[in-house]
Order: C-alpha cells, then sequence, then structure tokens
C-alpha cells in the first residue's frame, strides 16, 4: 500500500518490469538477470501535480528518472527545461547533468523511480565484467571469446547477486580486482563427506560456498568439536593464509556443492591487502580517544594479563560469532602480540563490512606506556 508524504506517494517496485528499466540509461545495458535484482532496490514515487518532487527528498546520492507525466525543471544557471516523460531527456537520470537543478514543478501528476547511486554504480560495475556479446566485446577488449565466456559463468554465480555484491565478502573489493579476481577463481565440484582442509595442513586457498553445506570441526581433547555450520554465501580458509600459520580447524562438507576457491598469493594481492589498513600505536590511541574500540583477539588468559585497558576480548576462533553482535557504527582496532591473529580477525571483520584497524606489529612492537596513559585512552 503507498504511504503519503507531502503529495508524495511512496510505492515499491511492484508495478515495475524489466521492460521498464531497460528502457532508461545506463540501465539499458545491463542484461536480463541483473534487471531482474535490480527491482529490488528500485523505490515509485507518485508527485501530485503542482508539487516540488524534491522539496522534502532531494537528488542527492540518488538517480532519479521520470517515468509518467510532466515535470519543469530550474537550473542553477537560470534555464527552466520541460521534461516529459518517454523523452530521450527522462531516459537519464535527473540532476546529472550540470549544472545543478534548484527547483522542479510537477506540471500533470507524475511518477518518478529512484535507485540509490551506490547500489545503481556497484550493479553496472561487475556488469561489464559480463559481456552479454561475448564474440563482440570481447574482440573490443582483446579477451579471447573463451575468457569472456567465463567471466559470464561468474556472474551469473549466486555469489555475485547484487545482495552478495553489496553486502557479502567481495562489497569492499577494489573496483581495479574485479576483473583480476574473475580471472583467478576457480570453481570446484565437492561432494558430501569431502574434507576440504583439514586442522594442521598448510594455507593454500580461500574458499567461497556457491552451492551446498559444511561443517567446521576442530579437535579438542581428542574428540571432533563442532566450531560452525556454513551455507551458501560463506567463506573460509582465510584465517591461515593472513595469519601464516597452519589450518585450525578442519571443513568438511555437509552436502554435494560448488566452491570457488583463489589460490593463496592471488588472495593476498587482491583481497586481503585492501581490505587491511595498519596502524601505529599513537594514530590508534588517537582514535580510541575519538570512540574507536580496541578488539584483543588473543587467548583470555592473554588478555587478562596484559591487555590494553578498555579493551574487549574477541579471540581469533570466535570473531565469526561477534559479526551481527558487534555495532557496525563504531571503528575497531584489533591487536594480539605479533599482528598476526589480529590481521587475520581484522580480516574477517572487514568482509563483513565493520570499520576495523590492525595495530602494526602487534604488542610486540607497541612501546608500552604507562597504565594512566592507556587508560586515558582505552577506558
Amino acid at each position: 500500500m503507498p504511504v503519503r508524504i507531502s503529495g508524495i506517494n511512496v510505492m515499491t517496485s511492484g508495478m515495475l518490469d524489466i521492460r521498464m528499466l531497460a528502457a532508461l540509461k545506463p540501465i539499458s545495458a545491463f542484461g536480463p538477470a541483473r534487471l531482474r535484482e535490480l527491482l529490488d532496490y528500485c523505490r515509485l514515487e507518485t508527485v501530485s501535480r503542482g508539487q516540488d518532487p524534491f522539496a522534502g527528498h532531494g537528488l542527492h546520492g540518488q538517480s532519479v528518472y521520470l517515468l509518467l507525466g510532466e515535470l519543469e525543471l530550474v537550473y542553477q544557471d537560470g534555464n527552466r527545461v520541460l521534461v516529459r516523460a518517454n523523452s530521450e531527456w527522462a531516459k537519464h537520470p535527473l540532476g546529472k547533468r550540470q549544472p545543478e537543478i534548484v527547483a522542479a514543478t510537477a506540471l500533470s501528476d507524475v511518477q518518478l523511480l529512484r535507485i540509490d547511486d551506490d547500489v545503481l554504480d556497484m550493479i553496472a560495475t561487475w556488469d561489464q565484467f559480463s559481456p552479454h556479446d561475448s564474440s563482440g566485446q570481447a574482440a573490443e577488449s582483446g579477451a579471447t571469446p573463451d575468457a569472456a565466456a567465463g567471466v559470464s559463468r561468474w556472474l551469473s554465480s549466486g555469489m555475485f547477486s547484487a545482495e552478495y555484491l553489496k553486502n557479502g565478502p567481495l562489497a569492499h573489493l577494489p573496483p581495479a580486482n574485479i576483473g583480476r579476481l574473475l580471472e583467478r577463481i576457480e570453481a570446484v565440484a565437492v561432494w558430501a563427506n569431502d574434507a576440504i582442509i583439514r586442522e594442521g595442513d598448510e594455507g593454500d586457498y580461500y574458499y567461497m560456498i556457491e552451492s551446498g553445506r559444511a561443517q567446521v570441526t576442530r579437535l579438542v581433547g581428542g574428540v571432533n568439536m563442532l566450531l560452525a555450520d556454513l551455507k551458501a554465501g560463506d567463506v573460509f580458509g582465510e584465517e591461515a593464509l593472513v595469519s601464516g600459520a597452519k589450518r585450525n580447524a578442519t571443513v568438511t562438507m555437509k552436502t554435494n556443492g560448488m566452491l570457488l576457491r583463489l589460490k593463496r598469493n592471488d588472495f593476498f594481492e587482491l583481497m586481503q591487502e585492501p581490505l587491511l589498513h595498519r596502524l601505529g600505536f599513537e594514530d590508534a590511541r588517537q582514535k580510541v580517544a575519538q570512540g574507536a574500540i580496541w578488539i584483543d583477539t588473543r587467548h583470555p588468559s592473554e588478555y587478562r594479563y596484559d591487555k590494553i585497558p578498555g579493551a574487549i576480548n574477541i579471540p581469533l576462533n570466535d570473531v565469526r560469532n561477534a559479526i551481527g553482535a558487534l555495532d557496525k557504527n563504531n571503528t575497531y582496532i584489533a591487536y594480539c602480540q605479533s599482528g598476526r591473529r589480529s590481521s587475520a580477525a581484522a580480516f574477517i571483520l572487514a568482509q563483513a563490512g565493520y570499520d576495523v584497524y590492525v595495530l602494526d606489529g602487534g604488542l610486540w612492537k607497541t612501546p608500552r606506556p604507562q597504565q594512566g596513559q592507556l587508560a586515558g585512552a582505552g577506558s
């Protein structure tokens, strides 16, 4: 049911279909699958005649299209433009041309479509790696048809859906790394009871679960203790890669499925470093003074012995369980003795969308001020 706000009815995108989206620029360049995904991020508004559609809800941060009716736009340089739905002008988002729009009036009842710029740009960026006409675009880019087909295959994967790209482990991947990531990912079919990684082994791959379910276990007192259940969209294997330690758990498939994996060196180059932000102690202390929170990623016995005052203790093996419990509005600074465990913990949290830093070099390389100095920064 529409909600009425000062002459504006806000509706869901249920009245839209992909044919309407396909008439808009740059959305018209998207493939059918992306258009269907984009429907979930669209918002329709109807604005009564005589109203200013941007008075209460402006254009900043959004792409706004005119779908029905007529608008008069007044620009910063004094020019007035009449925009009709279905015109060439209306196929492009309003307000993206310079100079700025300073006023607008609905000359009839109008219907607007709003999409957040971040979502639209994210989909556009990834979609441009998906050649809809693989022969033509492959030739234009210099890629082979086989390589182009491979990119298309990855982008039809559930791990690359709009929702996962917005909120999943790839949400913070630098755009410059997208093409190389898609070229280097390998798909592996797996079967129920397959051991994907084993406790004590060297770290070799980073894994994303495209389909299927798995479980994480660790040997404790001669008994395999269940640590976690994993499902499609989850990732694993990063802890040993980031920390440089051996695998600290075993991951076994519970069902048949498909995994996407990235070799150790490719993981370091394309994913780890862009997500890890390191700070020296003084810079970290300043951030804490501004509200950041220390996270001690060591064992509780280490934490109790020489913690930084004000720090909360989330051991590395418990970090995944803290996702959702930690407030994403806060900034966090992870530390341990050497920086290894805290780097692994920070990477896991950064993948989940947290603003997190690593104390560079850990406590071993940090000059330890008097307790009073630390307490002022951390408690």
